[in-house]
């Protein structure tokens, strides 16, 4: 064999193996963990918890951050999260990722988060009329959600991936009277005159009682865009029912901002004055604490109902065989009758009320609810020794997560 043709073969071995590292480079994949975790670090007092995360001994913030090790979620959403309101200072999350959760808890191997976005909140801050009647502003009656303090309750998303903040869209300004068809409460129940509140109550009455966040995430070859929401307990009010019914549409707006159809959400105006819904052909991930059991609890007409049979939403996820469940939650015995099923409760009340729910057209591999039962090596973290479960010992919810395999385009 000539040199020329010896030449020629070498040549075509090298193109036939570019091409397979090719294909196989075209193939790859990435497994990404978004998790929700409601982590109960709402405090008494404005700047105590900033002052709490500047020293790294608290014991409830170590189990929270443990938990947040043994789970590695990649892209997480932490609510109840005080922030000042505005979110215009994040040196308590950078305390928490450099003092917690930068240093092994009990041995669990340190985790980094190099970018966050902490999000301005309606919670404590003060409405422009008075709510309640009694002739003056105070806190909490005449906020636009419930909060001692502006910033109290507020959520925040931590991530290993790039935060496209430049089109991040909130709708913490909406009002809720221009939402079509309103739940909004009559002040005799079952009226249907939707009119419990004034108008001039109304007109500055904003629907999201913390925030609604759409924050595209840059993930290996996609962008998925995070839906993240703490809607209002629908409790602690009266027959009129006027939480369970905000509940309810802070829920439904978005719901209609999913909608695959242009017209549903057409109605929505974000904070930057933009309208309409999320588009046609985005991948999402819903996340976030609802406040709502799609069998159990106070909600008003199921709301959640309204996200977990929604065709956008990924429904093995939602209703099927990758609800994410725990072992824990089915040791729970709680007095009263529920109907709900016990692995899939996130709270120990016990309910359903933490989500993560991926678009349909994402690839969903595994989920699960950080909840060890009994006896598990881990259970320290959510029980201790007096049988306490709630804020005494980490949270009174349950860190939820779904892992997602994202094929490079």
């Amino acid at each position: 064999m000539s040199i020329v043709k010896s030449h020629s073969l070498l040549r075509g071995f090298i193109c036939v193996a570019a091409l397979l590292t090719s294909s196989l480079t075209m193939a790859e994949s990435t497994t990404v963990r978004f998790a929700t975790f409601n982590a109960s670090f709402d405090r008494q007092q404005s700047g105590q918890l900033a002052s709490e995360m500047r020293v790294a001994d608290n014991p409830q913030i170590q189990r929270v951050a443990e938990i947040i090790q043994r789970v590695r979620p990649d892209v997480m959403l932490i609510t109840e999260f005080d922030n000042d309101g505005h979110a215009q200072n994040p040196q308590a999350m950078r305390d928490f990722i450099g003092n917690y959760l930068a240093k092994s808890q009990n041995g669990a191997e340190p985790i980094d988060y190099p970018h966050f976005y902490l999000v301005p909140t309606n919670t404590g801050k003060l409405a422009k009329v008075d709510r309640n009647g009694d002739g003056q502003l105070s806190r909490p009656q005449d906020t636009y959600g419930f909060g001692m303090f502006h910033g109290q309750f507020a959520f925040a998303v931590v991530s290993k991936y790039p935060l496209d903040l430049a089109k991040a869209r909130s709708f913490q300004s909406f009002l809720w009277k221009d939402m079509p068809n309103a739940s909004l409460p009559d002040a005799t129940p079952g009226s249907g005159k939707k009119d419990y509140f004034s108008q001039a109550v109304l007109e500055d009455f904003r629907l999201s009682s913390k925030n609604h966040l759409d924050l595209p995430v840059k993930l290996p070859g996609k962008t998925v865009h995070l839906l993240a929401m703490h809607p209002t307990p629908p409790v602690f009010d009266g027959p009129e029912d006027r939480n369970g019914r905000r509940n309810h549409d802070e829920i439904r707006l978005f719901a209609d901002y999913i909608a695959a159809d242009s017209q549903t959400g057409a109605y929505l105006v974000d904070d930057r004055g933009n309208r309409g819904g999320l588009g046609k052909g985005k991948s999402f991930v819903l996340m976030g604490d609802f406040n709502a059991d799609p069998f159990d609890g106070d909600s008003f007409q199921a709301s959640v109902n309204q996200l977990l049979e929604h065709p956008q939403v990924h429904q093995k996820v939602a209703r099927g065989n990758l609800i994410p469940v725990s072992e824990g939650a089915k040791q729970m015995q709680p007095k009263g009758q529920f109907f709900g099923e016990p692995s899939h409760w996130t709270h120990v009340y016990p309910l359903r009320l933490d989500y993560v729910l991926p678009s349909a057209d994402l690839n969903v591999v595994d989920s699960g609810v950080f909840w060890p039962k009994p006896g598990d090596k881990y259970r320290y973290l959510v029980e201790d020794e007096h049988g306490n479960q709630a804020k005494a010992v980490s949270s009174d919810h349950r860190l939820v997560w779904v892992d997602v395999t994202i094929s490079s385009d």
